[in-house]
């Protein structure tokens, strides 16, 4: 478990395994920062995002002016931002802030099978994709899709690769171990 009340948003956007932000209430200030930092982000329908740094005389100081304009572009981060506007569930969805809304009672629910249907793949082509992701966002696409072969190479080495290959041969579902 990690503690993000401590813990620098560098930690959580350098983190290998997939983050999931099941949102049940306001997130405001750090708290949208911290939701936004997460790779997958499901909102419960009573929730809200607030990004109101301006309206309390600062900044997004925990990546957001990094994280907004990359998930929903320049001009709606801009809007945002500058407004300090509170978003409704349904409106994060609208804007590409959210990935799924939910009724409330279903939220730790639904987050948790979206969990288990990720941690059911192979984690070490999970860990590998998320990595990739990352490291996509300030390469070139040569020098990404040569990355992407590199690691692939390495990929198709492991035994998770085989019990892939021959779950799906066998038609059963792959009972992966990371290795």
């Amino acid at each position: 478990n990690l503690d993000l009340r401590n813990t620098p948003p560098t930690v959580l956007f350098a983190m290998d395994k997939p983050t999931i932000c099941a949102l049940n209430g306001s997130a405001a200030g750090y708290g949208m920062d911290t939701a936004m930092g997460c790779d997958i982000r499901i909102m419960a329908e009573s929730a809200k995002l607030a990004a109101a740094f301006v309206k309390r005389g600062v900044v997004p100081e925990s990546g957001g002016t990094w994280i907004l304009p990359r998930l929903i572009g320049w001009a709606k981060a801009a809007e945002l931002i500058f407004t300090g506007r509170t978003l409704t569930a349904h409106e994060s969805l609208e804007m590409g802030l959210a990935n799924l809304v939910v009724p409330d009672a279903e939220l730790q629910t639904r987050a948790r099978a979206m969990a288990a249907e990720i941690a059911g793949n192979a984690p070490l082509a999970v860990q590998s994709a998320k990595r990739l992701m990352r490291m996509g966002m300030n390469e070139t696409f040569n020098d990404h899709v040569h990355h992407v072969y590199l690691q692939f190479l390495q990929l198709i080495r492991t035994q998770d690769f085989r019990e892939g290959m021959t779950s799906f041969l066998e038609k059963r579902p792959a009972d992966f171990q990371g290795h």
